[in-house]
């Protein structure tokens, strides 16, 4: 393994899946710093569609499930702008990572591992490999869901607080720590799974090669009667 996979083990999915999860959190942040909540939730719709976009154009597909977090962030964004309100985008995190960690939870449970359906023909792991995986990502879920619902109701949108020097609003408080915090560790926490999974790796199964031709009925297989009748004509003399 070169040093910079080892230093940087993602691939380009799972580089775009990061950026399309974060990339729209940080221009809220900034725009919401500067112009106001109505203006970052724009502007989190906003590069949540380029996002699309760039897995569209880059994978030449659309992943499942940055897929359906940028859908429930685009729902739950149009929730904010109609009602002024931005518990709604803060609140999105909390249902949506709540109710996925039931959802491998369940699927753990059914035999019908999530990750598996989804990601097998991609990358190839042992069955015990792929329930690893995602009972720890579950539990992780789970762990950044009651994160996300502490913060969003310790800081009050309508109240001022200074944090490093800086007067921030509930909001950009929130924004703050899932841009200054959450990222990262999530960034860490994938790196750590993908390295562990490395044990887990198995060889996909090599192809069966092509039959070898061979002389059947005076010319070879997969040769046209009439064609072997030439070539028997040409080498007389």
């Amino acid at each position: 393994m070169s040093l910079v996979r080892r230093i940087y083990p993602f691939n380009a999915e799972q580089t775009v899946n990061i950026l399309s999860e974060f990339g729209p959190l940080v221009a809220m942040f900034l725009v919401n710093a500067v112009y106001g909540i109505e203006a970052g939730t724009w502007a989190l719709l906003a590069s949540t569609v380029l996002a699309i976009i760039a897995m569209r154009l880059v994978l030449r597909r659309l992943p499942v499930f940055p897929l359906i977090a940028s859908t429930v962030t685009i729902a739950f964004g149009v929730l904010t702008l109609v009602t002024g309100d931005p518990m709604w985008i803060q609140i999105k995190v909390t249902i949506f990572n709540a109710l996925f960690a039931l959802f491998l939870f369940g699927s753990l449970w059914t035999g019908r591992n999530f990750f598996k359906y989804v990601f097998e023909k991609t990358f190839h792991y042992t069955q015990e490999g792929w329930d690893r995986f995602t009972w720890s990502f579950a539990w992780f879920f789970v762990f950044t869901a009651v994160l996300n619902e502490a913060v969003r109701l310790t800081f009050k949108d309508d109240e001022i607080y200074n944090l490093f020097g800086f007067e921030m609003d509930g909001v950009n408080v929130w924004i703050l720590f899932k841009v200054a915090f959450i990222m990262p560790m999530s960034g860490l926490y994938a790196w750590y799974l993908t390295r562990l999974m490395q044990k887990y790796r198995i060889e996909p199964e090599p192809t069966a090669p092509a039959a070898a031709s061979e002389p059947i009925g005076g010319h070879k297989v997969g040769q046209a009667p009439g064609l072997a009748r030439l070539e028997r004509r040409a080498a007389l003399p």
